[in-house]
This record gives structure tokens, C-alpha cells and sequence, in this order.
């Protein structure tokens, strides 16, 4: 779709790499977004030079070369990641209804924009959906003849969400210790490995053991009963994989640089809202229950914590 400018607000969240953020704002400058809505954190202060990195990234948002309002939301300080993130899209959300959400280092196929454009319009008003996903982690298994399906499952890499759903969100996850309580996930997932995964990964998101944000908003979507819509081609690739990264270090993972294949219009739409589970189930097993970045992070921090090896990370 050579021709296609994006009518819906777009968000870049971006930080302190100049590479894979001159990327990604190539492919916003391609569809030409008449807002956006830049979210960055500060530089650490236990970081030489990073200072400078921060503000060469500031800089590549200077170049907007085209008409577009441009709304930015810096720290002058280093919040991280849970903080920044979440109070940049409290302020995303108390600015605009809806919104096209990029990290800077998830490259998109240019059909991203109006798959995201067309679904945000479609479901508005559809509470049973919390986002739209940019990424499918099925490694080309076909899971339906429509163009996306429904997903447990929400996901970061390139999304879109509104203020109706946002609206949930919350950052201290007050609800739960009452929810563990009473066996929420496992009335959920049914299977023990995912319980204990996810039981461990909301656990340390709640204590603040983990400095995350996206965890949180898996709950919310999770006690909201929420659903993700999830394309049917993937149309994001990570190429933020790397020693620079926040989560994913790995370079050699099948997750680093996935290829993109474009999204065909007109958009074949689901007859009902309903998940997917073989989808599901494959996801939870390799992208979760197998170590990815996140979880494998969160395992060795818990094995750092105790002092011995709770979890086996080979």
C-alpha cells in the first residue's frame, strides 16, 4: 500500500539507540501520522555517555519533515521501565482515544498501519477486545482462513489499544494477591507449568522484583477477561535484540529479526470473538514456558534472590 498515510495517532517510545530508532522512524515518515506522540526515559546516571545517546535520539524526532503535530513526553531523569512506560501511556491515553504504539526497536511491515487502522475502527466499541498485535509467534503454523484471530495473549511489538481499554490498567496490580488467593490462574490456564510460569512472572511484577510494565497490562487484559486480536501474518520484526536491549539480549534467538509478510486487504474478519487455543497453547509453550528473554530474566533473578538454582536455564 505505497500510497497509504495513517490517520490514527501514533506513539513512538523511544530511548537511547540511535540505529534502530533512525529504522522505525522511517517507516512512521512513510505513512505520515498527523499526530505523534513520543514517550522517552532520561539517561542513567550509572551509564557514561548516555546522556549523549538519549539526545541523538531526541534529535531523529526533530526531523519530522511533514504535517504532523508532534506531542512529546521526556523525563529529564531515568524512571524506567515500568514507570516511564506507564505513566507515558497514562498521558498517551488522556490526550487521544486510540493510538498505533511503536517501540523503537519493532520494525513494521508498512501494512501494520492500516491493519491496526482498520481493526481500531472495527472493534471501538468492542470491550471483549484490549489490543491489536503487530506480531504472530507461530513461525507460519496456519491457524485460521481469516486474516487475524483471537488470542489470550496480548503483545508489545508493535500494537494498538485505546483509552477504553487503558483505562484498566493498573501499575500496583492491587487485585492480585486476592486473585492468587483464589487460584485465578489456575482456573485460568488449567496447565501447572503455565500456572507456575505466569504465577512467577505476575509475583515479581507485584513486589517489584522485576521492573516491568507489560506484565501489568497482562493482568489488567487477563481480569478484564480481555482479548488480543493476533494477525494471521506476522507483520513486526524485533531488531532491538542485542547487548543494548532492556529484555532481549539474546541475538541468536528465532525471535531476533523475524521476517514480515504483508497483511492482504480487504481484512477477512473472525464471525465471532472467540480464542483461538491451538494458537494459545503454542504460544505459551515456546514463547513462555520455554525461556524467552523475559521470563528467563525473571527465572534468574528468583535464582539470584534464593541463592541457588530453582530453575534450570539451560
Amino acid at each position: 500500500m505505497p500510497d497509504f498515510h495513517v490517520k490514527s495517532p501514533i506513539v513512538f517510545v523511544i530511548f537511547n539507540r540511535v540505529d534502530t530508532t533512525e529504522k522505525v522512524f522511517e517507516a512512521i515518515r512513510q505513512v505520515k501520522p498527523p499526530k505523534l506522540l513520543v514517550i522517552a526515559d532520561g539517561p542513567r546516571d550509572n551509564k557514561p555517555g548516555e546522556a549523549e545517546k538519549c539526545a541523538a535520539v531526541r534529535g531523529i524526532i526533530d526531523r519530522v519533515d511533514w504535517d504532523c503535530e508532534v506531542l512529546k513526553n521526556y523525563s529529564e531523569i531515568n524512571l524506567g521501565c515500568k514507570e516511564r512506560i506507564s505513566s507515558g501511556f497514562d498521558w498517551v491515553f488522556n490526550t487521544v482515544e486510540e493510538a498505533i504504539i511503536l517501540e523503537d526497536d519493532c520494525l513494521p511491515d508498512p501494512t501494520f498501519f492500516p491493519f491496526c487502522e482498520q481493526l481500531l475502527e472495527y472493534y471501538r466499541d468492542d470491550k471483549r477486545i484490549m489490543s491489536i498485535a503487530g506480531v504472530n509467534l507461530q513461525f507460519g503454523r496456519k491457524r485460521t482462513e481469516d486474516s487475524y484471530y483471537f488470542s489470550r495473549f496480548s503483545n508489545c511489538w508493535g500494537w494498538a489499544t485505546w483509552r477504553r481499554a487503558w483505562q484498566y490498567y493498573d501499575i500496583d496490580m492491587k487485585l492480585w494477591p486476592q486473585l492468587r488467593e483464589a487460584d485465578f490462574l489456575k482456573n485460568l490456564l488449567a496447565n501447572p507449568q503455565s500456572v507456575k510460569v505466569w504465577d512467577d512472572a505476575f509475583q515479581v511484577s507485584y513486589d517489584g522484583t522485576l521492573n516491568n510494565w507489560f506484565f501489568r497490562w497482562l493482568f489488567t487484559c487477563w481480569v478484564q477477561n480481555g482479548l488480543a486480536i493476533i494477525p494471521e501474518k506476522n507483520l513486526i520484526s524485533n531488531i532491538g535484540f542485542g547487548s543494548q536491549a532492556t529484555h532481549t539480549s539474546g541475538e541468536d534467538s528465532v525471535y531476533n529479526n523475524m521476517p514480515t509478510e504483508p497483511m492482504t486487504f480487504p481484512l477477512r474478519h473472525p464471525s465471532h470473538p472467540i480464542r483461538n487455543f491451538a494458537a494459545d497453547q503454542f504460544t505459551q509453550d515456546t514463547f513462555y514456558d520455554y525461556h524467552p528473554p523475559l521470563i528467563r530474566r525473571i527465572k534468574k533473578k528468583l535464582n539470584k534472590l534464593s541463592g541457588k538454582a530453582i530453575f534450570n536455564l539451560e
